[in-house]
């Protein structure tokens, strides 16, 4: 069965991540509604970078307990050079979706920039001769994008953070 990809990425000092949460069909309700239950009153969605050190601590956990297999890509890059680091580890993971024969890719949207993924991906569609339904979304409206979210912040911080996803973590690649 085809699975479903959700992409977002954390940037941190000369280094950038993207991660690629893989969620099979049958694990997207129950996903969704997991992490929907992590709201707090009145909060419309989890972004790691917003959230207090204690909060995180327990939205790691729990997304680390979540049914989902994640992939990092990481490269180094400038500030001056961020969006071509993005569009490398993104044309790496497009690659590797295809290859897995992924159903729907969703990525976080950076709406103006958004352009440049669109650029990136129909790229890797056309070399690979495939199809793939992609789109760029708000993660206020897909809790599934909370996931890569969270993977990639804690993962670009190191240390406890990064130990706390690794069990959500399948394939960390050098880009």
């Amino acid at each position: 069965m085809s699975v479903h990809a959700f992409i977002d990425e954390s940037g941190r000092g000369r280094r950038y991540f993207i991660c690629a949460a893989v969620v099979e069909p049958a694990e997207l309700a129950p996903a969704r509604k997991r992490l929907s239950g992590l709201l707090l009153p009145g909060q419309r969605e989890l972004h790691f970078k917003t959230e207090k050190p204690p909060r995180r601590r327990l939205l790691a956990d729990r997304i680390a307990e979540l049914p989902v297999a994640t992939n990092i890509y990481e490269t180094a890059c400038t500030p001056k050079t961020e969006e071509q680091a993005r569009q490398r580890c993104l044309e790496q993971a497009m690659s590797d979706l295809i290859e897995r024969r992924a159903h729907r890719v969703v990525l976080d949207s950076r709406e103006e920039q958004d352009r440049h993924d669109r650029t990136t991906i129909y790229r890797a569609l056309g070399r690979q001769g495939t199809e793939l339904a992609h789109e760029h979304l708000n993660s206020a409206s897909v809790p599934l994008l909370w996931i890569p979210d969270a993977v990639a912040w804690c993962y670009g911080a190191g240390g406890d953070w990064r130990r706390r996803v690794m069990p959500v973590v399948s394939k960390v690649i050098e880009v």
